[in-house]
């Protein structure tokens, strides 16, 4: 099976649902969208690497978190409106748990160096890991040369530059919209 294939329209039920999205939930750490993203499409195939890829891309651009909004359109596409609470019920349930044990430790603990030193260092791993996913992605995506422009565009402008980023995404968004109609037309 080639790996940008997925059923596309495998039978889940609502606990398979509820129990993948507790899953992504809990080990999500630093980052909830490689976890997802390998539950999703390499563990599960549930999605297709471009199903994924196009969801979380939505995501991304509507306001709220990539991930859960991704979690609200795959629940609805397999189970309706109740399928999207139950993908978000999942998906928040662990985070909720371990957040509030969290913030009562850190509360407690906060003043120590060692504390300031590992929050530091979870940092970087997770932005390790958006790194790595990115690439993981573009690589089984094979993105044409105008995406890859793009994106190097939008990586450029708010991650280098420090433009706000809805400032860079309503200037990128139609203009990498009309270049890939404009590509496909060629």
């Amino acid at each position: 099976m080639a790996p940008d294939t997925a059923d596309p329209s495998p039978q889940i039920s609502r606990a398979q649902l509820f129990l993948g999205f507790l899953k992504i939930g809990l080990l999500g750490f630093g980052g909830v969208a490689p976890v997802a993203r390998h539950i999703l499409v390499e563990d599960r195939k549930w999605l297709s690497e471009k199903d994924y890829a196009a969801i979380l891309g939505i995501g991304q651009v509507l306001p709220g978190a990539n991930v859960t909004n991704a979690s609200i359109i795959i629940g609805e596409r397999f189970h309706g409106p109740l399928g999207s609470l139950i993908a978000l019920s999942g998906l928040m349930a662990m985070p909720l748990v371990i957040l509030i044990g969290l913030a009562g430790l850190y509360d407690h603990f906060s003043g120590l160096v060692p504390v300031h030193v590992a929050i530091g260092g979870t940092a970087a791993a997770a932005a390790g890991l958006v790194i790595g996913t990115a690439l993981k992605m573009a690589k089984r995506l094979k993105p044409s040369p105008i995406a890859l422009a793009f994106g190097l565009a939008a990586f450029a402008g708010a991650g280098i530059l420090r433009l706000p980023l809805i400032e860079t995404l309503l200037v990128l968004a139609p203009l990498s919209i009309a270049a890939a109609a404009w590509e496909k037309r060629r």
